[in-house]
This record gives structure tokens, C-alpha cells and sequence, in this order.
């Protein structure tokens, strides 16, 4: 299967902070504040998960074996 790098890992989390962020902005009549937000939390989470996923090396411990 192929790596995951960190580049989808933060696109996924940008796009569901920008979700999340359109929700609340629609909720509280104040778009452009919550997208901002929203993005923002993403990036912030998505950096970090990926930055997590690349130092564990977690990608398929199975690939490493062979026979």
C-alpha cells in the first residue's frame, strides 16, 4: 500500500477545520471569522499529527519483513 505522507494527512485536516469552521460561522452569522478559525485549528492539528505519524515510522510494519 502506498506511504502516507504528511501532505494528505494536513490537507485532510484543513478541509475539515474549514468545514467545521463554515458550520460555526453559519451558526453564529459570522463566516469569515469561523473559517479563519477553523482553518487555523486544522493546519495546527494536521501538522502535528503528521509530523507524529512520520517520526513513528508507522507506515506497514508488514513491508519490512521478508521471507
Amino acid at each position: 500500500m502506498a506511504r502516507m505522507t504528511s501532505g494528505p494527512i494536513l490537507a485532510l485536516w484543513i478541509a475539515t477545520g474549514a468545514g467545521i469552521g463554515t458550520a460555526m460561522g453559519v451558526a453564529t452569522d459570522n463566516i469569515g471569522t469561523w473559517l479563519a478559525v477553523g482553518i487555523g485549528i486544522g493546519a495546527a492539528v494536521g501538522t502535528a499529527l503528521g509530523a507524529r505519524h512520520l517520526s513513528t515510522g508507522n507506515d506497514n510494519e508488514d513491508e519490512s519483513k521478508t521471507d
